[in-house]
């Protein structure tokens, strides 16, 4: 059994920062990429950012500059670092790990997702 945990969403005024934090856990093979999207009501789930096993990473036009996604190799952790937030980036953020399970598929496998608002 895998699991993909997201924690750190919240409430920050314009300009703040927050950070969050996704953890895959479980019965794991082998990783091959990480990823960030969001999804607010109303709108079509946004790709935020990529990070293949390599180390190769890629950011939406809407945030780069201003998000930086990192990991823990050892611990199986994503990062995302999000730095003079705006209320447009205001969303349910999710985590996603693309990987091989022990006796099993590859297969994309997502966090719960995480709120994130950005209002004064």
């Amino acid at each position: 059994q895998v699991q993909v945990v997201e924690s750190g969403g919240g409430l920050v005024q314009p300009g703040g920062s927050l950070k969050l934090s996704c953890a895959a856990s479980g019965s794991i093979f082998s990783i091959n990429a990480m990823g960030w999207y969001r999804h607010d009501p109303g709108e079509q789930r946004e790709l935020v950012a990529t990070m293949t096993n390599g180390g190769s990473i890629n950011y939406a036009d809407s945030v780069k500059g201003r998000f930086t996604t990192s990991r823990d190799i050892a611990l199986r952790t994503v990062y995302l670092q999000m730095n003079s937030l705006k209320p447009e980036d205001t969303a349910v953020y999710y985590c996603t790990f693309d990987m091989k399970v022990h006796f099993g598929a590859r297969s994309d496998y997502w966090g719960q997702g995480t709120q994130v608002t950005v209002s004064s």
